[in-house]
């Protein structure tokens, strides 16, 4: 299982996943001008999940022999547990962990970066495998 993350496939994923956490990030920080910080994480998460299904299909999983609606549904059902865990680890750092260790500068954005990278490895594993296979 670990050849895995040391194949050409897995560094384009990370590419082309990098750039879809940077708009997943960045988008949240727009979401936060009109949403509370739960409801921007989320609606970020979105965002940045289409961004990625998009790239992934042009340049990850090229040959993927699924339709694109089984892909997407796959997909999905991948990115729901990777949004778990993203919110999970964005709520828990943001109001538990960085304000116990003292933390008090860029809070959000810390806890927001960490859940958002936490999910990388188990997403490939599973669009690898599910999604566009």
């Amino acid at each position: 299982m670990i050849k895995h993350f040391f194949s050409k496939q897995f560094m384009i994923f990370l590419l082309t996943g990098g750039t879809a956490a940077a708009v997943n990030f960045s988008s949240r920080i727009l979401y936060s001008q009109h949403f509370d910080f739960s409801s921007a994480v989320i609606f970020a998460y979105l965002t940045g999940m289409i961004t990625a299904f998009v790239l992934a299909k042009l340049f990850v999983f090229k040959k993927s022999q699924q339709s694109i609606r089984r892909s997407a549904l796959f997909f999905v059902l991948v990115n729901l547990v990777a949004i778990l865990q993203t919110w999970g680890i964005s709520m828990g750092l943001a109001h538990y962990l960085l304000p116990s260790l003292g933390v008090r500068l860029y809070v959000r954005e810390i806890a927001h970066a960490t859940g958002v990278a936490v999910p990388v490895f188990t997403s490939y594993i599973g669009h690898k495998r599910w999604s566009f296979r």
